[in-house]
């Protein structure tokens, strides 16, 4: 995996929980709005949805540096949209590079040709 590659993964992964974070705080704020006088949805939205256009344009980096398949894209923008899916992105993002750190080891060191 070249440097730019591994930079587009690192951004996604460190964007998807902030993300997933401001999806809940919306809802609870949406919530709140209803039930009582607290009204934080206008900011709330706007932090929001600064995150998942940031998420967005990081998932479309790197789907076009990865070359994932349609399946792999679709897993990831999916969890965008969920409530609690930017903590499963993250999770699936952080274990994909430290397999990546695995295998190039193993390649430098050859014990792997790979």
């Amino acid at each position: 995996m070249d440097l730019k590659t591994a930079s587009a993964l690192r951004r996604l992964r460190l964007v998807s929980a902030p993300e997933a974070v401001s999806f809940l705080l919306l809802l609870v704020c949406s919530v709140l709005k209803r039930t009582t006088d607290f009204d934080a949805v206008r900011p709330m939205g706007f932090v929001h949805g600064i995150l998942f256009i940031l998420y967005v344009l990081f998932w479309a980096d790197a789907w076009n540096r990865t070359k994932w398949g349609p399946r792999t894209a679709a897993l990831y923008f999916v969890l965008s949209v969920l409530p609690t899916g930017g903590f499963f992105a993250e999770r699936k993002l952080k274990r994909a590079a430290e397999a990546e750190v695995i295998a190039s080891r193993a390649r430098q060191e050859g014990i792997v040709n790979a």
